[in-house]
Formats: structure tokens, C-alpha cells, sequence
């Protein structure tokens, strides 16, 4: 029987977590493996408390990152740990510390990868508290991507259609690109060949560049429609309340596209962007509409564009 360690990150949420970790006990039935939560130094009781709460919980333990290095670093630290007896899983399954998965969802991801020997990554049907599914299966991103992204314009998108890093969610099992985090199986063995998460980024993109890396070593993506998990989304993050983007994303934006496909690249897509930008502004100030740029995004994409702040700054 295949073994699964399932991997929780918590950042000062860990109410939250631990409804989390007993969603992942619950849908752990069965499968042979156990359940780690990673503590990002959250400093604020965060650690001690769930010491505390999962201490009588079969298969669980709480680890200590000791830094913040963000979401890459901190599920590496679970990872690198693997199984409580030291040994690997054969699977890790990173859950975020606001999802919780159905008592099969674990079960549909492994099953897939069973029966798929050269799929490298299983990720679930993501939907709200109130059932309303998330998009979380993507496309990688490309230069074309970025202006149709920015643009943001009917008949651009409908000429672009096939580069839109979002297409339409997926109704049945299929390969895709890459998925978002908060649900997501990998097989070990390919994480031995590829790597665990650069740590570089500190959030935002480091999913991206791990399907990436994986895509070019000849793994595959399949998004797993009949696992399901409800997530609440960006508890941790604090997305929903951004009044201006983090510089942090920026900066792993760029070492995304440098690091994937050089400095010329980059600087192409940062155009193509701005570009996209102006489209999207030309069309808000003729229809006299608001626009959906967050405020100073321009200037803070230019000015990481050709700064040298690095991904992990914030």
C-alpha cells in the first residue's frame, strides 16, 4: 500500500490548522502514512498550542520551521522530515492549513497516481464554503499570457484564448499545467529527481516553478475532479484585504520568469504587461468604468522590473 505524509503549513492560524489537521486525519483512513504541521515561526503561541491540542492525535505531529522563510521553505521543512520513522512516503500531500479535504479526497488523489506511473502531480477540485468551485487549475505563464492577463478585453481575450493562464475549470479528469497549492499530491520520487520548492520565492509562483521543472523532466499534471476539498482562501495571506500588492509578490514574479526563461524574457513579459495595462486603461477611461489595477500596481511592477530586490524580500 502506498504511504502518504500530509503536510500542513500554519502562519498564525492555528484554529484554523488544526480543523484542518482533522479534516486530513479523517480522510487519512485507511492510508498508511501520517500527518505533519509546520509551524512558519509564527510566534504567537501558534506552536505551543497545537503541541498541545494534537498531542493525543494518532499519526500527528507538530514541527518547528524556526523561520519564516515562506510557503516553499516552510512545506520543505515537512517534507525534508518525512515520516516519522525518517523514512520517505511514497506520496506527500500538501494541504493548506485552510482546507479541508472530503473523507475520499485523499483516497481519489492516490488512487490516480497509482494507477498513473508517469503522472507526477494529483490536485483536487477546490470550491468555497458554500460550494462555489475555486480556479485553480492554470496554464503556465507566457508573454502573451501577461497581456492578455493585463488587457483584460473581450475581443483580446477571445483572440488569445489559448495562452489565458485561467481557462475554464475543468469538468472532468484531466491534464493540466499546474494547480494551486491546497490540495495537491506529488509523488516522491519525482520531488527526488526535480527538488523540493526553490526557497527563493517566498510566496506566490514557487507552485508554478515546481509543475514547471517537473513539466521539463517529463511528469505530468492532472487535475483530479472527483477529489474534492473546500477551501476558504487566503486566511494566511490576508489576499482578500490587500490594499496594494506585497512587493513580495513582484519579486517572485520576476525570478520566475528569470529563472525559467532568462533576463531577456522577463523583460518581455514586464512589457507585455504594461502594455496590456494601457489597453485596459484606455478601455476603463472611454466606458468610464473603474478600474481593477490595484492602486500603484504600475509603478511597483516597473520599479521591481529593473530593481534588485530579491524573492524572498517583503
Amino acid at each position: 500500500m502506498s504511504s502518504v505524509l500530509c503536510v500542513i503549513l500554519n502562519w498564525r492560524t492555528p484554529e484554523m490548522t488544526l480543523k484542518a489537521a482533522q479534516s486530513a486525519i479523517a480522510a487519512m483512513k485507511g492510508i498508511d502514512g501520517a500527518i505533519t504541521i509546520v509551524d512558519n515561526d509564527s510566534q504567537d503561541g501558534s506552536f505551543e498550542a497545537m503541541t498541545r491540542a494534537a498531542a493525543d492525535w494518532p499519526r500527528v505531529r507538530v514541527l518547528q520551521a524556526g523561520r519564516n522563510g515562506g510557503y516553499g521553505a516552510g512545506n520543505n521543512h515537512g517534507i525534508r522530515a518525512g515520516l516519522p520513522d525518517g523514512s520517505k512516503p511514497d506520496y506527500v500531500y500538501v494541504l493548506n492549513s485552510d482546507a479541508f479535504p472530503e473523507p475520499d479526497a485523499i483516497r481519489h488523489l492516490v488512487s490516480y497516481l497509482d494507477e498513473h506511473p508517469d503522472v507526477g502531480f494529483a490536485g483536487s477540485h477546490i470550491h468555497g464554503p458554500e460550494g462555489e468551485p475555486h480556479t485553480t487549475a492554470f496554464r503556465f505563464p507566457t508573454i502573451t499570457s501577461e497581456f492578455e492577463g493585463a488587457a483584460r478585453t473581450g475581443p483580446i481575450s477571445r483572440l488569445l484564448k489559448h495562452a489565458i493562464v485561467a481557462p475554464p475549470l475543468p469538468t472532468v479528469t484531466t491534464r493540466v499545467d499546474w494547480f494551486a497549492g491546497a490540495s495537491v499530491l506529488m509523488r516522491q520520487s519525482m520531488l527526488d529527481q526535480i527538488g523540493l520548492f526553490d526557497e527563493r520565492f517566498f510566496l506566490y509562483f514557487e507552485e508554478t516553478d515546481l509543475f514547471l521543472r517537473a513539466a521539463r523532466a517529463g511528469w505530468t499534471a492532472v487535475y483530479v475532479v472527483e477529489s474534492r476539498v473546500m477551501h476558504i482562501g487566503s486566511v494566511s495571506t490576508g489576499m482578500k484585504n490587500w490594499g496594494r500588492v506585497p512587493s513580495y509578490w513582484f519579486a517572485s514574479r520576476r525570478h520566475y520568469f528569470e529563472k525559467n526563461h532568462g533576463r531577456f524574457y522577463a523583460l518581455a513579459a514586464t512589457l507585455a504587461h504594461v502594455a496590456g495595462l494601457g489597453v485596459h486603461g484606455m478601455r476603463v477611461l472611454v466606458q468610464r468604468k473603474k478600474p481593477h489595477t490595484p492602486p500603484y500596481f504600475l509603478r511597483d511592477l516597473v520599479k521591481h522590473e529593473w530593481g534588485t530586490r530579491r524573492p524572498q524580500e517583503n
